[in-house]
């Protein structure tokens, strides 16, 4: 068993509260020291009471999905002899009603480029495999409902 702490902390300051027009801006601080600017989307609660520049917790949640899976192939294809020279994931997730009819973001595409070297190169059908086992040893893509699809290039072997 692991487990795993996030201190979230936000700060009313001087604005009213009652209005709904307060700030959405809070951090992040994690146990490594790394503190990040956070805030709701601006999508879901328009600017000023949403910080643009800041992480929200949508996208947040794509990223720790595309990061779990980018770290569980850069594992697998390691232990199968794979050189990964880069990895590079634009991935995209969509908001919408769900089936019970409500909000969540219910489906996070994947979509990475990965650039092999040395002298061993992967067919595309390893590649798929790889990315299939990847997605069901995830601890991430385990945890959710979500639905996660991997829309990786034909010529990612490459």
């Amino acid at each position: 068993m692991h487990t795993y702490e996030a201190t979230i902390a936000w700060e009313r300051g001087q604005e009213k509260f009652t209005d709904n027009r307060y700030s959405r801006g809070h951090r992040w601080s994690f146990d490594g020291g790394v503190e990040v600017p956070a805030s709701s989307s601006p999508s879901v609660v328009p600017e000023p009471m949403s910080v643009a520049a800041a992480v929200d917790p949508e996208e947040a949640f794509v990223a720790a999905i595309s990061s779990c899976h980018m770290l569980t192939f850069l594992w697998i294809a390691g232990k199968a002899g794979f050189v990964v020279d880069r990895y590079v994931d634009q991935a995209v997730g969509v908001m919408q009603k769900n089936a019970e009819g409500r909000v969540a973001v219910t489906r996070v595409a994947l979509r990475p480029r990965i650039d092999f070297g040395g002298e061993r190169r992967p067919s595309a059908e390893e590649v798929d495999g790889m990315h299939h086992r990847a997605h069901e040893d995830c601890f991430i893509a385990n945890s959710v409902k979500t639905e996660i699809v991997i829309e990786a290039p034909l010529n990612a072997a490459a």
